[in-house]
């Protein structure tokens, strides 16, 4: 399946100046080492060696940091040539060996011609234990597929060109317009999880979907053991089951059940480290960058994906394919949650990216803005409607007492509109304003969908 990171693989690959090793980023199972190995095709040589299972390469690998003695006993032990500038090196599961991080600094000092990409699924564990070398290494951050990934997938490239071309001024009839609200239906019952994707396009049955997500679920919570202190996994089992329940709202510690803030704040920390849940901050969004005024103690969280999320809740994902216009309505904070998910998915990968929203609190009244997000270099403010109401007060209030902020934007499950102030966008069309907005972002959509 394609993938927005293989254009930026492809970047990196074709760099010629100061190109680093690099680490790929992301949760257990997003399709790191899938887009290795795809890029993998376009070498003359492609190497892979996992850390985790490959007992003897993980001996070569952990013996020292001399990058020329590691590639010559890799070539006697694969018996294939790894040749700088024609082979890529792929190393996976390389929080196995945490020092081997360290080891990428060398390849970057002393083989600097060789193409190395290394992934984990849990690597900011390791790299909290030994450390990242500054300079000397680059990072690609990988979130579930996007619904226009998940469009490609069924084949539907037209059809997200659609989505991408249209101007805001430009409503989509109807019928066309019903139909991509039916597929983001779809989508957020399978989520973006690629192998729950690949059951999806190959198999069109939830059934299969739902035991994908079980599977994933069970394997999430298999790794809390390797990372989390024995006292702790009774935390984290308690708030991976249960804190998704909280979406749309402030989190609050004293909602997840007996166990205290002391308890839970650790373990909800090591959930955000794994990559299993992101926290969305709240900033007074007077200016840029939007985490200077951020109140790190004010919170909500997204779940990785809305799939997975609806799963560890038992949730009936039925109401999504039979009904998907009513169920926005009624499952709201799940619309909300996508469209996180989608912003994370379309945020330049180089960077790990984050999430914020306002709130104001006021005697009389209260407003709240779902996401905060920057636009070149203005802070727009985003609300989400999953129902039927056109009303955003909270957004014109925003906008009236943050005079840099000159718009707005609204996600619906409505058409496209522009209006004073709001830039209306349909729910499928999350991608469209950071495709406009930024270069790199529009050239990986583009080659995604294809010319």
């Amino acid at each position: 399946m394609k993938r927005i990171i293989d254009f930026f693989l492809k970047e990196w690959k074709e760099t010629q100046f100061d190109r680093k090793p690099l680490l790929l980023r992301g949760a257990r199972q997003v399709g790191k080492t899938h887009a290795a190995r795809n890029l993998g095709t376009s070498f003359k040589t492609f190497i892979e060696i996992n850390l985790e299972s490959d007992e003897s390469a993980k001996k070569i690998v952990e013996q020292d940091h001399d990058a020329k003695r590691i590639v010559l006993q890799l070539t006697e032990y694969l018996k294939k040539d790894i040749t700088p500038g024609s082979t890529l090196l792929f190393i996976d599961e390389i929080q196995s060996v945490p020092k081997a991080i360290i080891t990428l600094r060398y390849f970057y000092e002393t083989m600097p011609e060789l193409h190395v990409i290394a992934a984990g699924s849990l690597l900011d564990f390791a790299i909290e234990q030994v450390g990242m070398p500054v300079g000397r290494i680059s990072s690609l951050y990988m979130y579930p597929m996007s619904f226009l990934e998940f469009l490609v997938a069924l084949g539907h490239e037209q059809w997200a060109r659609t989505i991408l071309n249209r101007r805001i001024e430009e409503p989509l009839f109807d019928a066309l317009h019903d139909q991509f609200l039916n597929l983001v239906g779809i989508y957020l019952a399978i989520g973006g999880m690629p192998a729950a994707v690949n059951a999806w396009v190959q198999t069109q049955t939830s059934r299969n979907v739902k035991r994908i997500h079980a599977d994933l679920l069970d394997s999430y919570t298999q790794d809390f053991n390797k990372y989390a202190a024995a006292h702790q996994i009774k935390y984290l089992d308690r708030l991976f089951h249960h804190a998704v329940s909280q979406l749309s709202n402030k989190f609050m510690y004293s909602r997840v059940g007996e166990y205290q803030k002391r308890e839970l704040e650790p373990a909800l920390e090591l959930l955000e480290k794994a990559g299993l849940v992101y926290p969305v901050v709240r900033s007074a969004g007077q200016g840029i960058p939007i985490g200077a005024q951020a109140q790190l103690d004010d919170f909500k969280i997204i779940f990785l994906d809305v799939g997975l999320g609806q799963a560890s809740l038992s949730l009936d994902i039925a109401p999504w394919f039979i009904d998907p216009l009513t169920t926005f309505i009624n499952k709201g904070e799940i619309v909300e949650a996508f469209v996180g998910q989608e912003m994370l998915a379309y945020s330049d990968p180089i960077s790990k990216s984050h999430l914020f929203y306002w709130h104001r609190e006021n005697r009389n009244s209260q407003a709240e803005v779902d996401y905060l997000v920057q636009i070149k270099e203005a802070v727009v403010p985003i609300e989400v409607k999953a129902g039927t109401s056109s009303r955003i007060k909270s957004l014109h209030i925003f906008l009236d007492t943050h005079q840099s902020s000159l718009y707005g934007m609204r996600f619906f499950s409505h058409n496209y509109a522009l209006e004073h102030r709001v830039h209306t966008y349909p729910l499928y069309a999350v991608a469209k304003p950071f495709f406009d907005a930024n270069e790199n972002i529009r050239e990986a959509l583009t080659s995604l969908i294809g010319n």
